[in-house]
């Protein structure tokens, strides 16, 4: 790492041509476009030292610098979150002739995200250079959100390494089970800067494509994904009906006051 301190730079991939929610990241939560709560809820992060949204949206890209935020304009043509926040971190590297040490991808539609998550999911790239990725995790409290095939489920060895992902739920409620541990990977994942780059080079694996989770990549080609646990609960925004849920919340939000004067009238 460079210096002392690593440099960490958060990157919010955000798209206006959501398949399940059209238009969702300018979708208001309060009268806040949902990526503007994104922004500046991450940007109260005590570890990161520049923060970027990655957009191919033109709208988005104006409204990030109307609120005073940082973004850069990426390709239309991605598919992946970690594709969009590669191309956008180069082009930041290349802008301010310093390169990252970690990047922060921190997926767009977690409006209720607290910066010390942010924090919690870097400690162990801070803690132990022997990682390499690390990625955050709650737990789910109902069956029916362990069912739910928009959140991406995970199971983790006693070291709290990932072992598997899948939107299915797993583990298994079968043979009698009264209950089972039942983890959710956020959209919160730290990567070395060098691996990242190495991660966009492999090619897309079987059980990636199979059960649409970038991260199964990393465990098809023999590397360790460290899962972090936080206490803190977000309400991830895949539907319209999930918008009803996170705006209801954030009525009773403490981090709203902070920042609700950028409400957009």
């Amino acid at each position: 790492m460079s210096g002392n301190k690593p440099k960490i730079i958060g990157l919010i991939p955000a798209r206006m041509a959501s398949s399940r929610f059209p238009g969702k990241p300018m979708a208001k939560i309060a009268g806040i476009p949902m990526i503007g709560h994104v922004y500046l809820r991450c940007a109260m992060s005590g570890l990161l030292d520049d923060l970027y949204v990655a957009t191919c949206d033109r709208e988005i890209y104006d409204y990030i610098l109307s609120i005073g935020g940082k973004a850069v304009m990426t390709k239309d043509s991605h598919e992946r979150a970690s594709d969009r926040c590669a191309e956008a971190l180069q082009k930041v590297e290349e802008s301010t002739g310093k390169k990252a040490d970690i990047m922060a991808m921190i997926q767009g539609d977690e409006p209720m995200i607290r910066p010390q998550m942010i924090d919690e999911a870097i400690k162990p790239l801070l803690e132990d250079n022997g990682y390499v990725i690390a990625n955050l995790m709650t737990e789910l409290k109902t069956k029916e959100e362990h069912a739910n095939p928009n959140r991406v489920k995970v199971v983790v060895d006693r070291c709290g390494s990932a072992m598997y992902f899948s939107r299915e739920p797993i583990p298994s409620w079968k043979k009698g089970a009264e209950s089972v541990p039942m983890l959710n990977q956020t959209g919160i994942i730290m990567f070395r800067r060098d691996f990242l780059f190495k991660y966009m080079a492999m090619e897309q694996t079987p059980l990636e494509q199979i059960e649409s989770v970038d991260m199964l990549r990393v465990l098809e080609n023999g590397y360790k994904i460290k899962m972090v646990m936080t206490e803190d609960t977000t309400v991830g925004v895949d539907t319209p009906e999930d918008l009803v849920v996170a705006s209801e919340a954030m009525e009773k939000d403490d981090l709203y006051p902070m920042y609700a004067d950028k409400r957009q009238r």
